[in-house]
């Protein structure tokens, strides 16, 4: 198949399109999409390696979502086992979650929540250098303070995670990888893009102008589109499911708040994927 533009980041494999799945992945082909299937544990992982296999144009990140590290063991084995697979092309969603952390202290409390996720972090990135794959990364700040409110606030998820991968960089010079639903501000991105990194953006961009300065300010070289479907759907669409038809969406107000021609922008986002994901020709 032709494929013309990479949904660097959806979730198909959940119950979500459980009755539609077959006819989505179809209308994807037609339309020149493919889509990286992200996991956020282990079933979902494996179901999305599972899904991957029947399709050409989809291929596959595992990992455990920061939200979930509390709730289940990372088993490393098993999560190299999947990556072993020919569809795997990233490892994660993985990262840092201020935003929900928890607000009792029944189990974990916030701050032995955020050493679990930096301990996990630590584990996913050392898969990907070891078998030399990029990482989805998932990394939301605490309330009140996320972009455009201000960055440089002790502790915040984007400040702690920099500090990671800068040690983990000096140490792995293959790391790389993409920071998915990126809510930072430019200092943030710059830092990101410095150590390897792409950032991609939602359809949320469709409607919120809070990330307009940095659409136009990073270079579009390290810019990716995603559609963090079933979540968030473009402004055509807001209430409704979202699915990866939507990175369409993305890329074309990528295009209208860089002022720039859509063809360029959309060669390029295309470019910049499969070069992070290595994707193979498809034709």
């Amino acid at each position: 198949m032709t494929v013309k533009y990479v949904d660097a980041h959806c979730h198909i494999q959940f119950e979500q399109y459980a009755e539609d799945d077959v006819e989505l992945i179809g209308r994807m082909k037609e339309d020149g999409v493919a889509g990286i299937v992200v996991g956020v544990d282990h079933e979902s992982s494996k179901k999305a390696v599972v899904l991957a296999q029947k399709h050409e144009h989809l291929f596959v990140s595992v990992g455990l979502h920061p939200n979930r590290v509390t709730e289940e063991i990372f088993d490393i084995e098993a999560f190299r086992d999947l990556a072993k697979n020919n569809k795997v092309v990233a490892i994660g969603e993985c990262g840092l979650d201020y935003y929900r952390l928890p607000t009792n202290e029944t189990a974990y409390s916030a701050e032995a929540t955020k050493a679990k996720q930096k301990e996990i972090l630590q584990k996913h990135i050392e898969l990907a250098v070891e078998i030399d794959k990029p990482l989805v990364i998932h990394a939301r700040p605490s309330k009140g303070t996320q972009h455009p409110v201000g960055y440089p606030a002790a502790g915040d998820a984007y400040h702690d995670l920099i500090e990671i991968l800068k040690k983990a960089k000096s140490k792995y010079k293959n790391l790389r990888g993409d920071i998915h639903f990126f809510v930072g501000g430019i200092t943030e991105a710059e830092a990101l893009i410095e150590l390897g990194f792409t950032i991609s953006f939602t359809a949320v961009i469709t409607f919120a102008r809070d990330y307009d300065e940095v659409i136009r300010n990073v270079p579009l070289a390290s810019i990716l589109s995603e559609t963090d479907s079933p979540y968030i759907a473009p402004i055509s669409r807001r209430g409704k499911r979202n699915d990866p038809l939507a990175v369409v969406d993305v890329v074309g107000k990528i295009s209208e708040i860089r002022n720039e021609h859509l063809e360029t922008v959309r060669s390029a986002i295309f470019s910049n994927a499969k070069r992070l994901f290595a994707l193979p020709e498809l034709s």
